[in-house]
């Protein structure tokens, strides 16, 4: 057993929507929280990546106030004060603020690691590994530290983050200066990035000593923190949700890596060298599931005749999906619908999904 770091906290962040994974993942049921790969939910591996690093007292959870009932029925270890229920969704720099507020609190000064509740990660060494030397470079100093992805592929659903000078070694992990952070790129672009290698995926997992986050949100979203550290004084009491549902309706929605990060002037990343799938959409079971010799990829009961090179998804698996000369589609049949797409139009899926819940409020 890895020996726990006692002055580490763990948040993992688990309020995404997940609507890319319609119609699987759903407003009520979203993906972190569904069983996809083997016996536990994404959120359930997240947490048993960390649970030998920390106590469970040690691990909070920020999700949306309507999973809080799904987040006690998966990790019912948790205490029931550290899962904390976002009133509203008001995107990462709102969830980052809360978090460090309540941190400061009820831990000090703890470095705090915030990961994420949707992603596969293995080997689960390598990332305890590179964590911790992120952790350790983090206690000594006022810098935020994120996790790059060496990328495979010219991705252009994911941002980058351009590399400087390395800065340490810590037993076989590199740290980097962080030159820039870099939105979705188009394809040409994201080519480039790749080729240079100098450029990393942007995971959305951090390092950071709480008061070296506090001081830069101060900087660049000081309301967040204001408005935040006001409402932390009613941690734990009746007065919580109101005051906290008060607060998330006064803040803007906005990235922590648009609101803080691309601005700070102390970032570093450490290179990390685990296998890494953000599982962002249906195209993710494609590297998650055998192919078939047709290139398929498959879970459910599938026949195929003369197609190649689709990702099928059935739910019940007492149901039947049938395939006759197509190529490159998704196909999903689950409870709450149906889902057909090219392979090339599968970030679109999250717009449909949108317009359709827009049109039902």
């Amino acid at each position: 057993m890895t020996k726990r770091q006692h002055d580490l906290v763990v948040v993992i962040m688990a309020g995404g929507a997940g609507t890319r994974f319609w119609p699987l993942s759903t407003e009520n049921i979203p993906k972190q929280f569904l069983n996809l790969f083997g016996d536990r939910t994404l959120f359930q591996k997240s947490y048993d990546r960390v649970c030998d690093l920390v106590s469970p007292d040690r691990i909070v959870v920020l999700t949306n106030r309507d999973f809080v009932s799904m987040v006690r029925e998966q990790l019912p270890e948790l205490p029931v004060e550290n899962i904390i229920g976002e009133p509203m969704r008001r995107d990462t720099a709102a969830a980052v603020a809360l978090a460090a507020v309540l941190c400061k609190k009820r831990f000090g000064n703890p470095v705090i690691a915030t990961l994420t509740a949707d992603h596969l990660i293995e080997p689960v060494s390598e990332f305890q590994k590179t964590l911790l030397s992120a952790v350790r470079k983090a206690a000594g100093g006022e810098v935020l530290y994120t996790f790059g992805i060496s990328p495979s592929y010219p991705a252009t659903g994911y941002g980058y983050l351009e590399r400087g000078k390395q800065v340490a070694q810590d037993d076989g992990i590199e740290h980097f200066e962080l030159l820039r952070f870099k939105e979705k790129p188009d394809l040409e672009t994201a080519r480039e990035y790749v080729k240079s290698g100098r450029f990393y995926w942007n995971s959305g997992m951090f390092v950071w000593r709480t008061d070296a986050i506090l001081k830069e949100m101060e900087a660049h979203l000081p309301t967040h923190t204001e408005v935040l550290s006001g409402v932390v004084s009613f941690d734990m009491t009746a007065q919580w949700e109101p005051a906290l549902k008060e607060a998330f309706a006064s803040l803007p929605r906005i990235s922590v890596d648009f609101g803080v990060m691309e601005k700070a002037s102390n970032v570093r990343c450490v290179e990390s060298k685990f296998y890494w799938n953000d599982v962002g959409g249906w195209l993710a079971l494609g590297s998650c599931v055998a192919e078939d010799r047709d290139r398929n990829c498959c879970l459910g009961q599938v026949v195929t005749l003369d197609a190649t090179d689709n990702i099928v998804f059935c739910e019940d698996p007492r149901e039947k999906v049938m395939l006759v000369g197509v190529k490159d589609l998704v196909i999903v049949r689950a409870r709450e619908g149906m889902l057909v797409v090219h392979k090339d139009r599968t970030e679109d899926i999250k717009k449909l999904v949108e317009a359709m819940y827009k049109e039902k409020k």
